[in-house]
């Protein structure tokens, strides 16, 4: 397994300081010591053209000697028919940007359940429904991407598709050979499910991994500044990796026994500075990654 930092971990270093996707890599070359990034979205220079954004940040990727082995998009398919055919097309000139990245896959959301975005959409109040009404699009972009040579996947992002179980039914409800999993393994905790449990439910899904942490209290007891609530009794403050709760030596000791070997993504979203925060977090996940290889 090699490592990435996510341009996600570096988003407030960019709106603090007025830095660019630019300034991430070659803040991510020179100090974080890793072999790739992964984008998480891109800029305002990307709006026209998503892949020829892509092109000119791959060849500053080259110049650093960056691989960019993913690239995470949004989207929300659980959206009436005609609505659904536009976000699909928008989709395909993701998986265009993400050929010109030179990403292996390419993470799109799917859906943050029922809100006043799916009211005019006519299925029943159940899981089942949404999986069914957003299968045929995912099966649609991952057509597409098959033929451009990217993997596409989904993640345990959001509400509504972080519990493993929800995430395997899709998995299993969309069936298709050039569709998978982006798991990330602290997003588990949103829904209040053990990180450790769900990586092993859903390991051998995974085409790509992000690595992250969290603090963790009671909502009773949340301070409120820098702490989000789940829909659970718990509430979530982002945290340098191996701060927080998650237990990051046991989920990558599953990877490995799924016999997963791409690359982790560190994402960081803690109330630290992020360069210090990335950095720290680099060296507990290197150390870790080291004895689970046994170095």
């Amino acid at each position: 397994m090699k490592l990435a930092v996510s341009s996600y971990s570096l988003l407030r270093w960019r709106t603090e300081n007025g830095k660019t996707l630019e300034d991430t890599i070659d803040w991510v070359a020179s100090e974080a010591g890793v072999d790739g990034i992964e984008f998480a979205g891109l800029d305002d220079k990307a709006k026209d053209s998503p892949a020829r954004r892509a092109a000119q940040l791959k060849k500053r990727c080259d110049k650093r000697k960056l691989d960019v082995p993913s690239y995470c998009v949004g989207a929300e398919l659980f959206v009436p028919a005609e609505q659904q055919k536009r976000v699909v097309a928008d989709l395909k000139k993701h998986v265009d940007a993400a050929v010109e990245f030179g990403c292996k896959s390419m993470r799109h959301d799917v859906t943050r359940g029922f809100g006043d975005w799916s009211k005019d959409v006519k299925v029943g109040k159940t899981f089942d429904a949404v999986c069914n009404h957003i299968a045929p699009a995912i099966r649609e972009v991952a057509d597409y991407g098959a033929e451009r040579g990217i993997k596409t996947s989904l993640e345990n992002h959001g509400f509504y598709m972080q519990e493993s179980k929800r995430v395997e039914q899709l998995l299993k409800t969309v069936k298709h050979p050039n569709f998978a999993l982006t798991i990330d393994m602290g997003n588990f905790l949103c829904v209040n499910e053990n990180p450790v449990d769900a990586v092993k439910r859903l390991a051998k899904y995974a085409v790509m991994a992000h690595v992250k942490d969290f603090h963790l209290k009671p909502k009773a007891q949340s301070p409120g500044t820098g702490w989000f609530n789940t829909p659970t009794p718990v509430a979530l403050r982002g945290a340098m990796l191996g701060h927080g709760v998650v237990d990051v030596p046991a989920e990558l000791k599953l990877l490995k026994k799924a016999r997963y070997d791409w690359y982790l993504s560190l994402e960081f979203e803690g109330m630290e500075e992020p360069t210090k925060g990335v950095k720290l977090g680099l060296e507990y996940l290197k150390k870790q990654l080291a004895e689970v290889n046994g170095k």
